[in-house]
């Protein structure tokens, strides 16, 4: 049965919610219980998205020469095509956001109004924090403002006529100044209010929906005021199938980037073989790593590996701010969040840009893999946030770990500007975009340690980021069950490692940011649909 304080397995048929009658759970959200093999399953959603994640790995391995120009241009197709759309949906989203702190639906308190917070500010918003970082802030803290500024410094180039140099907005050419700050802007707004409002939208609807209508933790129980009684019909599947789908290709995307980031910085101290085999060796270990984290439960496993994470992510930042440019570090936190602001409204406009490979090769991606990841933080952000008002709610997922990501940009990210400006270390910007981070600490006291650290967060993000994620398509997979039986978590965990294995193959990071493009697209349209259930959603809540 269905808990409504902890909501440990979904309710039973004719469930109705307390506080809220107009919701209650339909007979087609009973899931299928399968004794023999300890599972305890939604029947359509795991079956039909599991069987199509199953045959996606069999056809792109069989396959794999076919495939990967599919994939390139796949992606490039997509982001070329649909780039105004990522980044109109991004603008609602944080439009959204602001229009409900502001608004009295912002004075409606997840869980009821007599709901108390389950943690402190501190813990809530070191967890928020621990939300924030993964495998995309190694990957990306010191190459994309790298490359922001390099192609901002170069500005805009013509060769018979044609742009063969596109900078964010233009770029400031010959100007290190401006380029630096422009880079800094550029590579903020991909890290602060954009993708945490997508966040938070999703996480908004699970929290509501969940604690204060009484509804299974599962993405369909969004819809309810749209769809009514139907939500636990086929539009509710198809929902539920797009949400498992969307999260598992924006997990395998962050796993392909975490594998060749530890594969080169372990080449890089080690001189192991880089390629291929090596990424698929790392995939097929932390895969492993993470399953015994899933067989040890969530606080066993996935919270002290994300303890061991923060701590030592928190580490590495303090040495590079410490051991670093720390003035240039300290006042360009400031100066760039002014940079941000000022740049915002450019940087987001859908269209009419002239920096197409920036709103193209960049910005539409990252919203893609952002939206595909958001079920996956949205309900790790829902579980912890109950007691807390909308408005207090929104200002801190917005604020508190964008903040926590601008920090890390300027401090990992302007130590290399500065490295390559005012020391001359061409080394930094030359490497290879997985090499990056591992340069730049090399410039640094006690380069061996800080390196070898490097490597161990970036295999913990994966370990944390797979089993996490295990959790979250699992409880989507089961009807919104939180503690479902082990062997369908070790089912999705040891899939996520091989659809990684597979787009790996398949094409390498072309194909794994083809996919969660893919799969981002139309869930993209879900959130968008959800902003409108969920308004109404709050409108009947007591404030």
């Amino acid at each position: 049965m269905t808990d409504n304080n902890n909501h440990d397995v979904i309710a039973p048929e004719g469930k109705v919610n307390p506080i809220n009658t107009d919701y209650q759970v339909g007979q087609d959200n009973i899931a299928l219980q399968i004794g023999p093999f300890g599972l305890d399953i939604h029947n359509r959603v795991f079956l039909i998205s599991g069987l199509a994640i199953v045959a996606f790995v069999f056809l792109t391995l069989a396959f794999q020469n076919q495939v990967a120009p599919l994939f390139a241009d796949l992606r490039n197709w997509l982001t070329a095509s649909l780039d105004w759309f990522f980044l109109s949906a991004g603008n609602i989203f944080v439009l959204m956001c602001l229009g409900l702190i502001i608004s009295p639906l912002g004075r409606v308190r997840i869980g009821g109004t007599e709901a108390t917070p389950d943690f402190t500010y501190i813990g809530w918003f070191s967890m928020l924090f621990a939300a924030g970082m993964g495998i995309g802030l190694m990957f990306y803290g010191v190459s994309e403002p790298l490359s922001h500024f390099g192609t901002s410094m170069g500005g805009i180039t013509l060769e018979n006529g044609v742009r063969t140099d596109w900078a964010p907005l233009g770029g400031a050419a010959g100007d290190a100044a401006a380029a630096t700050s422009l880079g800094m802007a550029a590579t903020i707004y991909h890290w602060a209010l954009h993708p945490w409002a997508i966040y938070a939208v999703l996480a908004l609807g699970l929290a509501i929906f969940s604690f204060n209508k009484g509804l299974p933790l599962t993405v369909r129980s969004i819809f309810y005021p749209l769809l009514g009684e139907r939500v636990w019909g086929w539009p509710g599947h198809l929902i539920d199938m797009l949400a498992v789908i969307a999260t598992m290709f924006g997990l395998a995307t962050s796993l392909g980037f975490g594998a060749s980031q530890a594969s080169a910085g372990l080449n890089y101290l080690f001189d192991t073989p880089l390629g291929t085999t090596t990424e698929i060796v790392l995939v097929i270990l932390i895969t492993g790593i993470a399953t015994i984290s899933v067989l040890a439960g969530l606080d066993a496993g996935v919270k002290r590996l994300s303890e061991i994470n923060m701590a030592l992510a928190a580490l590495l930042l303090i040495f590079v701010i410490i051991v670093g440019p720390t003035l240039l570090i300290v006042t360009g936190f400031f100066s760039n969040l002014m940079s941000y602001v000022e740049h915002l409204p450019a940087l987001s406009m859908p269209f009419a840009r002239e920096d197409a490979n920036y709103s193209q090769g960049w910005t539409a991606f990252y919203w893609a893999w952002w939206i595909s990841w958001s079920p996956f933080v949205g309900m790790f952000i829902a579980r912890v946030s109950r007691g807390r008002t909308v408005r207090e709610f929104l200002v801190s997922v917005l604020l508190v770990p964008s903040t926590a990501c601008v920090l890390w940009m300027t401090a990992f990210g302007g130590t290399a500007i500065n490295q390559l400006v005012s020391e001359g270390y061409q080394a930094v910007a030359e490497a290879a975009v997985p090499l990056q981070l591992f340069i730049m600490l090399d410039d640094l006291p006690l380069a061996q340690i800080t390196s070898f650290i490097g490597i161990i967060l970036v295999v913990v993000f994966f370990v944390t980021s797979s089993d996490s994620g295990s959790l979250v398509i699992d409880t989507i997979a089961s009807g919104g069950k939180v503690n479902s039986p082990k062997p369908q978590r070790v089912f999705w965990c040891t899939f996520e490692g091989l659809v990684a294995i597979a787009l790996m193959l398949g094409g390498g990071l072309a194909a794994l940011q083809a996919m969660a493009v893919s799969t981002g697209f139309p869930f993209t349209i879900v959130l968008l649909v959800s902003c409108v259930s969920l308004i109404k959603g709050l409108a009947s809540e007591p404030r």
